[in-house]
């Protein structure tokens, strides 16, 4: 199954990290030609080692061009083609 939208939203709330990387990973291989961005939702109310390992482990990923933070602190976005 291919997504298509541009912006594609995983909530990642209550994962643990291996079940987060299997998610995260899982939308990266199936990310069409016309996904833009990842918008992964992690909250921080609870800690941020979800946003740690997000930006730890994925800064390595080819297919990410780049990690941004989202519009709050809960939120870290993986930029997979850039908008010009």
């Amino acid at each position: 199954m291919t997504m298509n939208e541009p912006f594609v939203k995983i909530d990642l709330h209550g994962m643990t990290q291996e079940q987060a990387v299997k998610a995260i990973d899982k939308a990266i291989a199936s990310a069409g030609p016309a996904v833009y961005h990842l918008q992964l939702i992690h909250g921080y109310n609870r800690g941020t080692s979800l946003r740690s390992m997000i930006q730890d482990w994925y800064r390595y990923e080819p297919k990410v061009k780049r990690i941004m933070p989202g519009d709050n602190p809960g939120i870290t976005v993986l930029v997979l083609k850039e908008l010009y």
